[in-house]
Order: C-alpha cells, then structure tokens, then sequence
C-alpha cells in the first residue's frame, strides 16, 4: 500500500520538505511504496526577503523568483492548484481546479502568511508595505520622489513575517537619506504595538539606543487603528494621531481559510506541539513555517530548520518507527543596520538573542546569503 504525503504550500517550508523527503525517502519512492505531493497556487517559488531591498532600488523582483518545478526534486508530484477544502477526517483535500479530492496518509500545511490590510480602515489605500512585490515597487515609487518630509513606519499588525524587518527599514532608510544628503529634511518616525521597538526585549534593548543615536522617533504602545489617506493621518486605539507624507507599513497578518475550516487553528494559524509540529486538533497532520503557532518568529529560518526535523519524523512514521527528532526553536536572522552594515542573532526556546555588533561583513555574508538563498530551496544547504 503507498504512503501519501501531501504537503500544502510550496514556500521555503514546504519545498525544502520535499526536497528532503525525495532525499530520505528516495527508495521508496521510487518503488512505488511512497507518494510525496507538493500543492502550490503559483507556478514561482518567491523568496520575500528581497522585497525589503526593492525599495532602495539594491533588488528586481525578478530577483524574488523561480519556477517551483526548478526547484524541486523530480521525484516530487508538483500540483499547481488551491486547496479550498482540509477534510481530516476523510483525509482528502478539495482542490479548486482539480477532477477530484486528493487523498493523503499525512498533511503538512505550510501556508505561510497573507496580508489583510483591510482589516485597516484606509491603511490600502493610504499607506505601502514592502511585505509583497506591488507594495515593495510602490514604495521604491515613493521614496525615489522624497526629499523632505516625514515618513512612518507603523508595524500595524503581530505576528508577522521577518519580525526584523521594520527595524530594517527604518535603519536602511536613515543611511539611504543620509547618502543622499537628504537626512535633515526627513523625520523619520517608527511605531510599533506594544511598549517597547520589538517583540523580543533581547532586540528590543539593542535597538533602541541605535534609533535614540540616529533620531529616528519612536511612538510605542501605538496600535494602529485607521488610515486618512486624504489627511495623511494614522490613528492608534490609544488616540495617538500621526501626520506623515509617507506612511510604511507592515500590514496585520492571517494564514489561510481554509484552516480556520478545517478547524485546525484561527486565524488560519495551526495549532501545533511546538516540538513535534503535530496538529493538536487532527491526526496526520503537520504544520511549519509560518502557518504553525510554535512561538518562534515567522521567518525563513524557522521553516527551514523544522522542514529539517519534519522530514525525519515522516520517514520515521512512514517506516513504522518511533518519531524521535525534535524542533528546539532554532532561528537565526541577519539584520540589516544601514545600507552597507548589518548585525546577526540566532536563538532557540532556551537561549535568547544577543545581537552581535554591526559590520560590513555579516551586510555582505547577509546579501551572499540571499544570492545562495536557492540552494537552501533544493534542500543542498
């Protein structure tokens, strides 16, 4: 009888899964005893982390994409389609375009994240997000054109992807002004939810005094509650009102429906052991990256390692022994602190972050990491 794997999502996650299943799993496949099916809606894999270089003109979209089908292993089922029904019960999925349901033994959703601006009122129309292709281009539009003024960055909505990357900006944009000779006539102010720069506190402490020593104007405890595009206002909950001529934000972040549906999670996140990446809420089914609540940050990183362990435990299952490996909360990211300097921090569940000091060389190990980034999509690093 063969063991099916469907795995729904083709990001990082879900194509270094399948990649490494086609390596672990590679005799079975090939006899017949083991399926592995990979479920995407676009034909491109999209490495979001260049989004946040468009802006400064350093990165193409182009740079952003591959064909999903280059990427992954031959021996891997490639579906392009949209899963628009989870039946955990009968352990078959509804495809939009598809003849029928998609049967599978075992389930990895890995969904990632969505934007949903229009949770916002007037966020879409007044404020740019470097957190999608049309938002990153738009925002290029827009900066290219600012000599003076007062540009916001509002982290609106957490969790959300690459938390580092609001920090990013804001320190890529102070340098970019600055070697423009444009930084005294642009204010530059940084808002984030709760009362601190950062989710974290490790990386909240060590931001901050870099924003203090830049002047770049911090509003924490703002929780955005609408946008005046035509007044050029954004308001929090806490009745803060901001007055910008260019409003960066990160918009509120959801996962996919038909989790939610499926009754796997909220918010189309999944509820998951944060070890093992089982579903607490169905048998057979997995999640990472992004779409599965362990904790850790929704980053590239963190659907890489799990991917890893993920792998190990399917192969374990589908040989009929013991799952023993393990997620420990391993993430690491770069951090870029200027347009030609960056800092780098790697934790887990038990070890916090301690950000290391800016240089050049984590900028350009970070930007070498990013033209590797492909090779890490293959499962070859």
């Amino acid at each position: 009888m063969t063991e099916r794997v469907a795995i729904l999502g083709g990001g990082t996650g879900g194509a270094v899964l399948a990649n490494n299943l086609a390596e672990r799993l590679g005799p079975e496949i090939d006899a017949g005893d083991v399926e592995v099916t990979l479920i995407n809606d676009d034909p491109d894999h999209v490495y979001k982390p260049v989004w946040l270089y468009i802006p400064f003109g350093q990165r193409e979209p182009a740079d952003g994409r591959r064909p999903l089908r280059d990427l992954v292993d031959d021996r891997i089922d490639l579906t392009i389609d949209r899963v628009t029904a989870i039946d955990t019960d009968g352990k078959e999925l509804a495809l939009r375009d598809g003849a029928g349901p998609l049967g599978y033994d075992y389930l990895v959703v890995a969904t990632g994240s969505t934007l949903a601006d229009d949770e916002i009122p007037g966020l879409a129309a007044g404020g740019h997000d470097y957190y999608s292709e049309s938002g990153a281009l738009a925002l290029r539009d827009e900066l290219l054109s600012m000599t003076e003024g007062h540009l916001v960055l509002s982290v609106v909505g957490t969790p959300h992807m690459c938390p580092a990357a609001p920090l990013e900006f804001v320190f890529m944009a102070d340098d970019w002004f600055r070697k423009r000779g444009l930084r005294d006539d642009v204010e530059i102010t940084y808002t984030y939810p709760i009362q601190r720069v950062h989710g974290n506190p490790h990386i909240a402490e060590w931001a901050a005094p870099i924003m203090d020593e830049r002047d770049i104007n911090v509003e924490t405890f703002f929780n955005a509650e609408s946008v005046d595009p035509d007044a050029k206002t954004i308001t929090s909950m806490e009745g803060t009102d901001l007055d910008y001529d260019l409003l960066a934000a990160i918009p509120p972040h959801r996962g996919v429906d038909v989790v939610d549906e499926a009754g796997l999670g909220d918010r189309g996140w999944v509820d998951v052991d944060k070890h093992t990446l089982e579903a607490e809420a169905a048998d057979d089914v997995y999640a990472l990256g992004d779409a599965a609540t362990t904790g850790v940050p929704k980053a590239g990183s963190v659907a890489h390692y799990q991917a890893g362990v993920l792998s190990q435990r399917l192969a374990s299952e589908i040989r009929g022994r013991p799952a023993t490996a393990t997620y420990d909360g391993k993430t690491l990211c770069f951090v870029e602190t200027g347009m030609d300097a960056a800092s780098f921090v790697e934790f887990d569940y038990e070890n916090p972050p301690s950000p290391a000091p800016p240089s050049e060389k984590l900028h350009w190990s970070k930007l070498a990491y990013n033209d590797s980034y492909w090779l890490t999509a293959r499962g070859l690093l």
